[in-house]
């Protein structure tokens, strides 16, 4: 038989390199996740101000919520606007009608 000795440090090695991996991995992926509850959450708010204050408080909300507003649209009663937060892209669409 050879010798083995060291075999087990170099797998505990392994998979303590595996584990750190994994939570870099799951802390990104939770980073994205939150940015796009954010990115949602300030869409919703900016659309819902722009219907009665048009697309500067739909700016200035946005802003407020951490975001940054990328597109504005309005046709007729229909408010569309796209915001993104951390690189997470969010869309909403209000109306100011029934």
């Amino acid at each position: 038989m050879g010798d083995d000795r060291g075999q087990a440090v170099m797998l505990l090695l392994v998979v303590v390199v595996m584990a750190a991996l994994a939570v870099v991995g799951v802390g990104d992926f939770s980073v994205r996740v939150v940015n796009r509850g954010r990115a949602q959450t300030a869409a919703d708010a900016a659309v819902l101000a722009a219907t009665t204050g048009g697309q500067g408080a739909a700016a200035r909300i946005a802003t407020d919520n951490g975001a940054v507003l990328v597109s504005y649209r309005e046709v007729g009663d229909a408010v569309t606007v796209v915001v993104t937060v951390g690189g997470e892209r969010a869309t909403a669409q209000a109306t100011d009608g029934p």
